[in-house]
Parts: C-alpha cells; structure tokens; sequence
C-alpha cells in the first residue's frame, strides 16, 4: 500500500437477494457494465449499483463491542488501506486489471434504523458507505487489488 492510501485491497466481497439482509460473503462476483453485481439484489439500480465500506469502518464499530464481519453493513465490497474518505463523486476506482468502478453517491439515507443502530447506537454506511457504477465490468475477488485512479480517461 502506498503512503497516499490511494491503493489497497478487496478484503471480502459479498451478495444478498433480499433487500435488508446481511450480505453473504461469497468466493467471486461478476459486475456487468452499468448493471452491478450478478445475483445481488441491488444490481440494476441507476446510481448504487455496487456498495463499498472500508474495514477501518467496520473495525470502529467493532471497538464499541459489536461482532460485525464483512458484509453485515449489506456493502458488496469491503476494502483496507485506500481512503475511501477521501473519494468525490466522479472519481474512480480500479479494481484488479480490468473493473472500474465511478462514484455516484457518498452515503444514504436510512429510512428505519437497522439492528446495529440499535446494538450501537451509531452506524456507519450512512456517513461512509460510498456506492457506484459500474464503467467497466469483469470478476472481483477478495484479495484484489484496488487503486483510486481519481478522474482521468480509461
């Protein structure tokens, strides 16, 4: 990892079929080009097709004495060692050699609270989940890399 957290890896990589469910994290998944993930039940959307949340992210709620894993925020992918923070819209992120991903959207909204507001009293993918399009599609595993690429031509 670079010393700008502009890169890092895919730490797990995680579907669900129902809305509102813990993502199970899985082996592989395939992202189509402005669809996301095969099989998730988010793909399709216009502007959240696939969802990230840093591990950083899940570690401080592990702090306040929660058993939380990847995928129990319902992100699709959750990554260490790249700002995520620090994203924009617009910005891009390579993952492995040949998916990109676009953000369009830094948070949500929750419209009830779910079950780790209420263990908590806090939750974090409302302040740092970042979800994205999908520019360029292929299949993603845990232990890929991940490279903010910023806004330039691909």
């Amino acid at each position: 990892m670079s010393k700008d957290n502009k890169n890092g890896k895919i730490v797990a990589v995680s579907v669900s079929e129902k809305k509102g469910m813990k993502k199970r994290n899985v082996e592989s998944v395939q992202l189509k080009i402005d669809f996301g993930i095969v099989g998730d039940v988010h793909a399709g959307t216009k502007n959240r097709q696939v969802s990230l949340l840093a591990m950083e992210a899940i570690d401080k709620m592990k702090s306040k004495g929660l058993k939380l894993k990847p995928g129990d925020f319902a992100e699709n992918i959750t990554t260490q060692g790249i700002d995520l923070l620090s994203l924009k819209i617009g910005d891009r992120l390579r993952i492995g050699q040949d998916v990109m991903l676009e953000i369009s959207q830094i948070g949500k909204k929750c419209h009830t609270k779910c079950s780790i507001y209420y263990q908590a009293g806090d939750c974090v993918m409302p302040r740092e989940g970042m979800f994205t399009r999908v520019l360029n599609g292929g299949v993603i595993k845990q232990g890929d890399t991940i490279t903010n690429e910023a806004i330039k031509n691909v």
